[in-house]
């Protein structure tokens, strides 16, 4: 299946939605650096890129018309500053709002499918109505402003046409969601929202994926069975204290004894890291792991202190200047805090480990903050798959009994 993959960053989303099944026609993403590191595993001969027609440049000025064939997926994660806790918060005032780009791609595309991806903040009370606009406008992508009018007046008159029940014209069925990536299997708490729509003619029901993982299933092993010391052979006099925090959850499940039909735990830094060697200076580099290296200067100050190495890891950041502080730290069981490396983050974010990333760790770092974890992005992406192959495959067969009809 063909798909146009907008704002691709580093390629975390394009990867994973590669091992579901989808083949990119085209990759657009106008930041040098993240085209760097998708060149790079390119000219490496990485499997899932090596194919990847890339386009350096702004999605605003890219020819969509100019794409040739039947695309079945448009997805992206337009730039999150406009809408993230850390940005300024300028909505629809900010330059970097690319969501009306987005519908400009699914308009002129009129893909059967489209996921985009987004920060939690823009769910908040105080982008409530700019939300709900950029739902209408994914949900009628025909039905653009006017020069006459602001986005306000624009979102009235999307307003008319959903409650006039009239489906006229390219229409889309859309579901958000805000799902947590530790949920589905990821070593990290990052909750983001996904925006998925499905033309009118794809007439399947269709819901987001069932979540796999927990946080009781985790306490559960910790602190109840105890498998997963005994799995990371850690002895008795090396496993930290219950957490404050976590003690009455731990409790109720040790009464209960048995956590039966449980999810599956939550995973952890340590789960996600285990197999790497501790990492060295450059200088001092004796493994064979590709940006494994010691990022010295890990500090703890007020509000930044760090991802505890048996949970998942805060949400890796971007920052303004690509180093945000504590979400990129681990702490050790010692209390010492160190950066996570190049190598470890992607991990997080789980790209697989011969995936290379170019420039600085500072600009790594903040590529790795802007992804889509893989793993959240194949999983979201096979479902997706899966409806339209089920559609594909149900008008096919009223095809043929038509014909033979």
């Amino acid at each position: 299946m063909k798909s146009v993959e907008l704002f691709a960053g580093a390629g975390g989303l394009g990867l994973g939605l590669s091992l579901a099944g989808f083949e990119p026609s085209i990759v657009i993403e106008w930041d040098k650096w993240a085209c760097d590191t998708i060149r790079e595993n390119k000219t490496c001969g990485y499997p899932l890129v090596k194919d990847w027609n890339i386009h350096e440049g702004d999605a605003r000025d890219f020819d969509y018309y100019s794409i040739s064939g039947e695309i079945d997926l448009v997805s992206g994660g337009p730039p999150c500053q406009p809408f993230s806790l850390g940005g300024k918060h300028k909505a629809h005032k900010d330059k970097r709002d690319m969501f009306p780009i987005a519908v400009n791609a699914v308009r002129k595309l009129s893909p059967p499918a489209f996921i985009f991806e987004n920060v939690k903040g823009i769910t908040r009370a105080s982008f409530a109505n700019y939300f709900q606009y950029i739902i209408l406008q994914l949900t009628y992508p025909e039905l653009v402003k006017k020069e006459s009018e602001d986005w306000v007046g624009h979102l009235a008159r999307l307003e008319r046409q959903k409650t006039s029940g009239k489906n006229n014209g390219l229409t889309y069925n859309v579901v958000a969601r805000i799902l947590n990536a530790a949920n589905y299997g990821i070593p990290q708490n990052r909750e983001r929202v996904f925006i998925v729509g499905f033309r009118n003619d794809q007439s399947r029901e269709w819901s987001f994926p069932n979540e796999t993982n927990s946080l009781d299933s985790l306490l559960y092993e910790q602190w109840v069975s105890k498998n997963y010391w005994e799995r990371h052979k850690i002895s008795t006099k090396n496993r930290p204290a219950i957490p404050a925090r976590h003690s009455t959850r731990v409790k109720k499940l040790f009464q209960n004894n048995l956590f039966e039909g449980a999810l599956k735990p939550w995973r952890t830094v340590r789960d996600g890291i285990h197999d790497l060697p501790y990492p060295l200076p450059k200088s001092r580099k004796k493994h064979m792991f590709h940006d494994h290296n010691y990022q010295p200067g890990a500090k703890v100050y007020l509000g930044h202190t760090g991802s505890p190495l048996d949970f998942p890891a805060k949400t890796l950041k971007a920052g303004d200047h690509g180093v945000p502080g504590g979400e990129n730290m681990m702490v050790d069981l010692d209390g010492s805090v160190r950066y996570f490396t190049i190598r470890e983050s992607a991990r997080l974010q789980t790209f697989p480990d011969g995936y290379k990333f170019h420039g600085s760790w500072t600009e790594t770092m903040r590529q790795l903050g802007n992804a889509v974890p893989v793993h959240l992005a194949r999983i979201i992406g096979a479902s997706v798959a899966s409806q339209l192959i089920h559609t594909k495959e149900s008008q096919m067969k009223q095809k043929i009994l038509s014909i033979a009809a």
